[in-house]
């Protein structure tokens, strides 16, 4: 956890003049690769993630923060991987989320609306096993125990 700690303050160094870039996670992984995600309002270029790599690996190496080899890499979030921040969230506003529930329940939708404590989504409701409906559901923030982001092809 350490390990991690440095590396965010490093991360938040390096985009501190860059209010549009946001530190998503920092993971050490046990077979010593260290990945960190970081995202941005209008996504992130490769520019800036090796930039933001350059910066957190150097201080690192300057530190011997880590004894052993290891494997630095910084990217955007994966498609399939999860929404963590609440900037995210909003980031997708009017994309189709997929979102597991903490009671076991699925829901899927469009994202309509972002607050501090909320998501409202647009869902489709079958009524009599045909007809469907569009319904608003707000759903809280602390009820979500993942959330992902559907990608359509059409």
């Amino acid at each position: 956890m350490q390990i991690e700690n440095r590396v965010s303050a490093l991360v938040e160094e390096k985009i501190a003049d860059r209010p549009d870039l946001f530190l998503v996670d920092v993971k050490m992984l046990p077979n010593n690769k260290l990945i960190i995600h970081v995202d941005g309002d209008n996504g992130i270029s490769i520019k800036d993630c090796v930039a933001i790599s350059r910066h957190v690996g150097f201080h690192l190496e300057e530190e011997n923060t880590i004894e052993t080899a290891y494997n630095l890499e910084v990217s955007s979030p994966g498609v399939g991987e999860p929404l963590k921040l609440n900037r995210q969230y909003l980031k997708n506003i009017g994309r189709t989320l997929s979102i597991k529930l903490g009671n076991g329940s699925q829901k899927e939708g469009k994202l309509l609306e972002v607050n501090d404590n909320s998501i409202t989504i647009e869902e489709e409701v079958k009524e009599k096993g045909k007809k469907v409906q569009l319904v608003n559901s707000q759903i809280e923030l602390n009820d979500i125990t993942e959330t992902k982001v559907l990608i359509s092809f059409k």
